[in-house]
């Protein structure tokens, strides 16, 4: 979510996270949860980015539990779960965090379309740049331009599928 200085307040669609070796692997945009947790997230993050007066953006992990959701992280930054928005929203993380810390009106938060992100770490850059030929229209690669993968754990870039079927896009 993003908030600006007038304290006016733009929420991102909620990112389902799978983790892989604690190292965050997919985000599915839209989550495959219930729109009722939802709408508790995006009311739990709104009093949030009030209490703490934001001017910027704030990512905010939770676990789902049985007992209900739990928060794991707070990041009042770009987070590595919204880099889908670069390709899937109107106005990503990165353009809004200006928008918010320069007084600007903020931009919509929609998604146009639903996506799966696939971060992709050092140990995995080769075989998928080998592989890129062959990828279709609606994926697309972002690198984040580091030169070295200084261990096989560190991400590179990602993957983003704009597709209308998500699991069939986790099964590839």
């Amino acid at each position: 979510m993003a908030r600006n200085q007038r304290g006016d307040i733009r929420v991102y669609p909620v990112t389902e996270n799978i983790h892989r070796d604690n190292i965050l692997f997919m985000s599915i945009v839209p989550p495959r949860i219930g729109l009722k947790m939802e709408r508790e997230v995006a009311r739990i993050g709104g009093e949030m980015a009030q209490t703490f007066g934001l001017i910027g953006l704030l990512a905010i992990e939770f676990f789902v539990t049985p007992e209900g959701l739990l928060i794991n992280e707070i990041a009042p930054r770009p987070h590595n779960s919204g880099h889908y928005t670069w390709d899937a929203c109107y106005i990503s993380q990165f353009e809004q965090i200006i928008r918010a810390v320069c007084g600007l009106n903020l931009g919509n938060t929609e998604l146009m379309t639903p996506v799966v992100m696939v971060n992709i770490l050092g140990k995995d850059l080769a075989p998928v740049l080998k592989e890129l030929p062959r990828f279709p229209d609606n994926v697309k690669l972002h690198l984040y331009g580091k030169r070295v993968a200084q261990d096989a754990k560190r991400k590179m870039g990602h993957l983003t599928f704009k597709t209308n079927q998500p699991e069939k896009a986790m099964a590839g």
